[in-house]
């Protein structure tokens, strides 16, 4: 399975290019115009307050909204791009849920109970699942990407860093904008964004609303259910934003916000690698077909409200509290075999709500400046799927076989944190943080085997009808407490924990435009129960990150910027499930333990250069080198404990990633051009990480656009071609098969895995496309 490799000399035309012509862009942008643009002022709320990012001792990348749009990125996943040792990218059946990974460090697996490693905030109000978190950009100020644990400031689940979605505040003029965008496979997209005073100065109204569109990139080969929406990483979404803001004297600011987002994308099938046994679905000629015997409807329904409410007590202090709501629905369908029989087939529903409340002060005093608050968290998530194994089944006499699993994991979480920065000398400053933490959980589990065909649901497909009763018998409750002591379970099980988490730091101004920087920082990532569990097991503990950071902010005069961080972490306790052996092909008996610990170090390097008055370069390079240090499992015929961290790799974690791009603008009588383009490469990576058969070459992407502003400000015409060169690489899959021992890596001695084939299948980024965007605002 040779997956598309990196092309070197790609790579050096285009460098050479680039340096070979910014020389001569150079000296015609000297001829045209006097050498006065500067480096920007970049503002980043990176610890809770408003400051330049040169000042900020923390590893941040910041996107704001003119540079997204001069880019053409439209949602989330693309912000990886310019964010060192970051993976953003969607997950495998759906084109809502996100995996995200900083540093080696996130959530492979988006099942319910789970907890993610990287938190995703809109407006500092924190999405406790990837469901849904594939966000696309509306209303957007910035988004910024912080690396490294933030467990002081953003508390627990932050151990690899966070990603802050932040919205525009609103000016306080009337304003509306429509934008709209056609393009490859069909792409038609519509946005109105607009604003309103309803009393000047006082009270104004913001809104938005996208309507998002696109044909499939492939199709689905054949569909054993008639009538199927046969398209394949289609896209069919509609969000919306709204806004309220008051503000009632000068020292007093109000804001209450609504989203929500309706995603009715079919699910997306997997390309299969190689062929069926059981079937004759061949490998199909592009990797974005697919074969399924599943619906192919696929929904994700989003929602979230939140109040902010901030008084400037006096010029020094500010108390703000924020406090917010979101829940979220989603049934999928995910054929995980990828053919027209029903050989590995899992519908499942996500079920998920969570509430928070943030009271937090901030104090600017004469050499110092303080942060600190409190923090409280609830959330309930839920779910359901079936694995249907009907083959399997009809190969033991029965008219199907169905493992259904279900259940619930509500936690509550209350923190204390406090964080401040004091001037030792005129150029030295300490940062010293704190948080403590109290986290509850407690959770159940059900899982049982049925003879038949099971869906989550009635009507999932056509007449379709589950008789609770037998399926409840069938599905006993095998996780949880036993309340009235008749020995049978029937309550949830719970734990607790208690972490504290410290942040020690140093800043160094050495000039006005140069400061050095080192820390230390611990995080956490909460403990959780099984979702998949087979036996009363009990909860995985926290998972913990030491890191410590070296750190260079710098300005050389007004025309380079140089930031450099070097890092390095030590994982411990990493949660992990072990696959147990069971009594027939169909059981799915996992245990969830910590067991692993593992260690990375690396750096990272971003840079931007303004060459001219019209020509910027802009780069960002990172290296990690990340490696599991222990494994311990158990075998189950001897009870002896073993070390199997030679068969793991560290997850969607490139050892190199590197951004070189570049932005020309050319004044025109009518207005404004501004070309940009720039050549983004990952190299090798593992989808999974015990024995990954999923693995993806080094591979580059080159972007490029041309973006026109009127004189007068109100149109906007951008012309976007992203992935060029047609780039094939993956970023899920699912693998049930078993390697050969006598040559693990000989394809095609693969044995069958769960559901009686060869199960490899993958899921890919999106392929070229080009786009047109037309905007006015009125």
């Amino acid at each position: 399975m040779s997956q598309p490799k990196f092309r070197r000399s790609l790579l050096t035309v285009a460098i050479t290019s680039l340096l070979a012509g910014a020389p001569a862009l150079a000296q015609e942008a000297d001829n045209e115009a006097a050498q006065d643009r500067t480096l920007e002022r970049i503002e980043v709320t990176a610890r809770k307050t408003a400051e330049n990012i040169q000042q900020v001792p923390v590893a941040v990348t910041s996107i704001g909204a003119m540079e997204l749009e001069e880019k053409g990125i439209s949602v989330l996943t693309e912000i990886q791009q310019f964010s060192p040792n970051t993976t953003l990218q969607n997950s495998r059946g759906t084109n809502s849920t996100l995996t995200a990974f900083i540093r080696g460090v996130g959530q492979q697996d988006p099942l319910w109970g789970y907890e993610p490693g990287v938190g995703i905030y809109i407006d500092d109000v924190y999405m406790a699942r990837p469901q849904g978190a594939v966000l696309d950009l509306l209303n957007v100020e910035r988004i910024e990407v912080l690396r490294g644990p933030q467990g002081t400031l953003y508390g627990k689940n932050t151990v690899g860093g966070a990603v802050k979605y932040i919205t525009r505040r609103m000016t306080g003029d009337t304003e509306l904008e429509i934008e709209g965008t056609v393009g490859s496979y069909s792409q038609r997209d519509i946005k109105v964004t607009g604003q309103l005073p309803v009393i000047d100065n006082v009270l104004y109204v913001g809104f938005g609303v996208g309507d998002l569109n696109r044909d499939g990139f492939g199709e689905y080969l054949e569909s054993a259910i008639p009538g199927q929406d046969l398209e394949n990483y289609n896209k069919d979404v509609l969000a919306a934003r709204a806004t309220i803001e008051f503000t009632p004297t000068t020292d007093l600011f109000f804001r209450f916000a609504w989203d929500k987002t309706d995603d009715e994308s079919n699910s997306k099938g997997g390309y299969r690698l190689l062929p069926s046994l059981l079937t004759d679905a061949e490998v199909p000629d592009s990797v974005f077909d697919s074969y399924t015997s599943m619906p192919t409807w696929n929904k994700v329904e989003l929602e979230g409200y939140s109040l902010t409410a901030e008084w400037n007590i006096n010029s020094a202090m500010t108390l703000k509290y924020v406090g917010a709501a979101r829940e979220s629905y989603s049934p999928t369908n995910i054929d995980f075999d990828s053919t027209p029989l029903q050989i590995f087939d899992v519908p499942a529903i996500y079920d998920d709500e969570q509430s928070s409340h943030e009271l937090q002060l901030t104090y600017l005093g004469n050499g110092y400046s303080v942060v600190g608050g409190l923090y409280s968290d609830e959330s309930e998530s839920c779910g359901r799927f079936d694995a249907i194994l009907t083959v399997l089944g009809n190969s033991l006499g029965a008219p199907g076989l169905t493992r259904e699993v279900s259940g619930c994991s509500d936690s509550k979480s209350l923190s204390a944190y406090v964080q401040g920065s004091f001037d030792i000398t005129d150029k030295l400053s300490m940062t010293l943080g704190a948080r403590q933490t109290e986290d509850e959980k407690e959770a159940y589990v059900t899982n049982g085997l049925i003879f038949d065909n099971i869906y989550p649901e009635d009507g999932w497909v056509d007449g379709f009808v589950r008789d609770e009763a037998a399926i409840a018998a069938a599905t006993p409750m095998v996780l949880g407490s036993d309340s009235d002591g008749d020995g049978v379970l029937d309550a949830p099980k719970k734990a607790d924990w208690s972490r504290f988490t410290p942040r020690v730091g140093f800043e160094y101004q050495y000039n006005n435009d140069v400061m050095f920087f080192t820390s230390y920082a611990e995080g956490f990532k909460s403990g959780t129960f099984n979702p998949r569990a087979t036996t009363n097991e009990p909860a995985a503990d926290p998972e913990l990150v030491d890191s410590i950071e070296l750190g260079m902010k710098s300005d050389w005069g007004n025309r380079l910027r140089a930031n450099v961080t070097l890092f390095s972490l030590d994982f411990e306790d990493r949660q992990y499930i072990s696959i147990l052996p069971g009594d027939s092909a169909a059981d799915l008996n996992q245990r969830l333990a910590n067991i692993g610990k593992s260690s990375s170090k690396g750096v990272e390097l971003e840079l931007q250069y303004v060459a001219s008055n019209n020509l910027t370069f802009d780069a960002a390079f990172g290296y990690i080198d990340s490696q599991f240090d222990e494994v311990i499992d158990t075998d189950p015929d001897t009870g002896e404990t073993f070390n199997k961290a030679d068969r793991f790799t560290v997850s969607n974690t490139p050892e190199v990633t590197a951004n070189l791009g570049a932005t020309y603008e050319v004044n025109l009588n009518s207005g404004s051009l501004v070309f940009n383009g720039n050549y983004y490469y990952r190299s090798e990576y593992d989808l999974f990480e015990e024995s990954s058969l999923l693995t993806q070459d080094g591979y580059g992407i080159v972007n490029a656009g041309v973006v026109w502003y009127s004189n007068s400000g109100k149109w906007t015409v951008g012309l976007h071609g992203k992935n060029l060169t047609d780039e094939e690489y993956l970023v899920g899959g699912y693998q049930f098969v078993t390697p050969d021992p006598s040559d693990p890596s000989d394809v095609s001695l693969y044995q069958p895995g769960l559901g009686g084939d060869t199960t490899l299948t993958g899921y890919y980024g999106d392929p070229r496309t080009i786009s047109l965007t037309v905007g006015y605002k009125f």
